[in-house]
């Protein structure tokens, strides 16, 4: 039962529950009206201590088509936090007024923290460059529906390795399934961290390769995972300038890649994947963003035992 769990890390929930979310997932995409009054006399809460486009709003559209009803702030110098209150007395007070928290924050463990200060499940909706478990969750779900499994996969991940939450998550989670292997492409200076090579992929006996050239590898792939460089992630800004255009898919390089091979994005992009290959049928990305609101209504139900 994952009735009343907090999510905070893609590893907090067995194989088996991630399957019955991403299956309820599936059954509300294909008839998303018989689900409307479904959470009728819930409240979400919305804390974003950062900037979201989709992540917000896809958890406050999914709340809204559930029936439910949504507060929250979407950036911090709106909240008490502007006045210096701790997270932990503003997840004690916000809990005390809704059913369900969904939280982003700059700082690595910051939904874990709330988590352990809330009467209410807390959804981690991005935590720093450390984890983010409902994009993992879209991801599993449009991998899934798209090429019908989640094993015997070979994902190239592209980009900022070093900071990307998204991809951090992905590889935790797609390291639980079977025969995948990762190409991991990046400059040395983003290369994915060694705590994630040591933890997950070594320990755990998976293959992967490192490179830094995206052309000499693309024919190999079944998904080609895109990533920004995350400016705000820097702190030189003389470094984010000079890598910020290492990595651009184009139509050219799509050329070369399988006819069955897709393209995900966890959005937003900057100019690391051209406009022309949107009208390309592998590219996946505004598919996976709009996956996003079908499986956070998915998980919010079940966390809340409406289901």
């Amino acid at each position: 039962m994952l009735k009343g769990k907090s999510l905070i890390d893609p590893m907090d929930f067995t194989l088996n529950e991630i399957k019955e979310i991403l299956d309820l997932a599936n059954i509300i995409e294909k008839n998303p009206k018989k689900f409307t009054n479904l959470c009728a006399d819930k409240i979400l809460a919305t804390l974003f201590y950062e900037p979201s486009t989709r992540t917000r709003f896809s958890f406050e559209s999914a709340m809204l088509r559930l029936g439910g009803k949504v507060i929250g702030f979407s950036e911090p110098n709106s909240s008490s936090a502007k006045k210096g209150e701790s997270i932990a007395d503003t997840v004690r007070v916000v809990s005390c007024y809704s059913d369900i928290i969904a939280m982003r924050h700059p700082k690595e463990g910051a939904p874990m923290v709330a988590a352990g200060y809330s009467e209410v499940p807390v959804i981690n909706a991005g935590d720093g460059g450390h984890n983010h478990p409902t994009q993992t969750l879209t991801d599993l779900l449009t991998i899934r529906s798209i090429k019908g499994d989640l094993s015997n996969l070979t994902i190239g991940f592209c980009g900022d390795l070093k900071f990307g939450r998204t991809v951090h998550s992905l590889i935790k989670a797609l390291s639980r399934y079977t025969n995948n292997k990762f190409i991991l492409i990046s400059p040395k200076e983003l290369m994915l961290p060694q705590y994630i090579k040591s933890e997950i992929l070594e320990k755990n006996h998976i293959q992967f390769i490192e490179v830094e050239n995206v052309e000499e590898i693309i024919k190999k792939l079944d998904i080609l995972y895109m990533t920004r460089v995350q400016k705000e992630r820097f702190f030189n800004e003389e470094d984010y300038i000079r890598l910020k255009d290492t990595y651009i898919l184009n139509e050219e390089k799509m050329s070369k890649a399988p006819k069955g091979m897709i393209v995900l994005h966890p959005l937003p992009r900057v100019k690391e994947i051209s406009y022309e290959v949107d009208k390309d049928y592998r590219a996946c990305y505004f598919k996976q963003a709009k996956y996003g609101m079908y499986v956070r209504m998915a998980l919010m139900a079940k966390l809340l035992g409406v289901i």
